[in-house]
């Protein structure tokens, strides 16, 4: 496929922090151990859906281990060990669906308005005018080759960061909608849209297959594990798909009619899945739920980053809060968070 490049237009306003951006080794997964979970706890009621103040839609963790988190307001860092906020990027008004990290370190957002970039050396912010084939960004990743996928609600588009170019554009996307992004162990792309997956050629653009037969249709978020296992969550439950061949392995049926929102997977193994009733920690050799996690801001889990300070960071559609990965023990983060007392940094 022959890429034809588009240059993006840029405009510009400037916000005095200054970060920096340096490698971090990320540690090799552990075999999965079973480790005592929190006891199990009744299902948290499902809370009405919050004002943008302190919705947590999104999260990134940077290359310097810091926590990048977006509300319906700005786009923070957080020093995930403290709790403690390093920048505040303001974004007003502006419906923030996904976070990545360019190879520089630069920070890309997708909103419903289209793209940003942040300049975390300086949070000077940067309007992408790119050509979309909807404004409505769902997902944003970045390939092992440096370039940028960003999905919409009307397909794919691949972007250059480094030079500001739109490559290609893959608008005739089966299922439509580009709703959540992952790469797998060859690297190459899959897409969860309205009716089930897609697996995408990083290098040519092109499809190479679809996964029709999951379980509730609809992929919202994906993840790959250690072993090479994609997991889909939709709104009926969490399945493993083989990227080999495409084929569902199996439907959890532990979490069979849960709404999954958020899949995490931990260092030790764990997988964590966010739903519209709670977060729950599975694990994926028999797919027992092993515990659930209380006191949360809201049941409604949008994002999760585990791994970040020793901690799995936690947003939900009232807020930020933290999971010890050692002691379980929850506390929700007070400046990001309608629950105060007791909360961190």
């Amino acid at each position: 496929m022959t890429y034809l490049p588009r240059q993006i237009g840029v405009g510009l306003s400037s916000f005095m922090v200054a970060l920096s951006i340096s490698s971090i080794t990320r540690a090799e997964p552990m075999p999965y151990v079973p480790i005592a979970p929190p006891p199990n706890v009744p299902t948290i009621p499902t809370q009405p859906i919050a004002t943008d103040e302190f919705r947590v839609s999104a999260s990134q963790r940077d290359y310097k281990g810091n926590l990048w988190i977006a509300t319906g307001k700005e786009v923070a860092n957080v020093d995930p060990h403290t709790g403690r906020v390093l920048a505040r990027v303001p974004l007003p008004n502006l419906a923030i669906a996904a976070l990545a990290q360019d190879r520089v370190g630069r920070i890309w957002v997708g909103t419903y308005e289209g793209i940003w970039r942040i300049d975390p050396r300086t949070n000077e912010v940067t309007a992408q005018n790119i050509t979309l084939p909807s404004n409505r960004v769902l997902s944003l990743l970045v390939d092992r080759r440096g370039f940028l996928w960003v999905g919409t609600d009307q397909g794919l588009v691949l972007v250059s960061p480094d030079q500001g170019l739109v490559m290609t554009t893959l608008q005739k996307l089966p299922g439509v909608s580009a709703n959540a992004l992952s790469l797998d162990a060859k690297g190459q792309l899959w897409v969860g849209t309205l009716e089930g997956l897609v697996q995408v050629d990083t290098a040519r653009a092109q499809v190479l297959q679809e996964v029709s037969a999951i379980a509730g249709g609809a992929v919202q978020t994906l993840a790959l594990d250690a072993d090479g296992s994609l997991w889909a969550g939709t709104p009926s439950g969490l399945v493993e798909v083989d990227p080999l061949d495409g084929k569902m392995v199996r439907s959890l049926t532990q979490l069979r009619g849960r709404n999954i929102l958020s899949i995490g997977l931990d260092q030790v193994g764990s997988l964590w899945a966010g739903t519209s009733q709670g977060l729950f920690r599975v694990n994926p050799a028999n797919g027992a739920i092993v515990g659930q996690v209380p006191n949360l801001p809201s049941s409604r889990v949008l994002t999760l980053s585990p791994d970040t300070g020793n901690k799995l960071w936690v947003g939900t559609t009232e807020g930020l809060a933290w999971v010890s990965m050692t002691t379980y023990q929850t506390k929700p983060h007070r400046m990001f968070s309608r629950i105060s007392p007791g909360a961190a940094e």
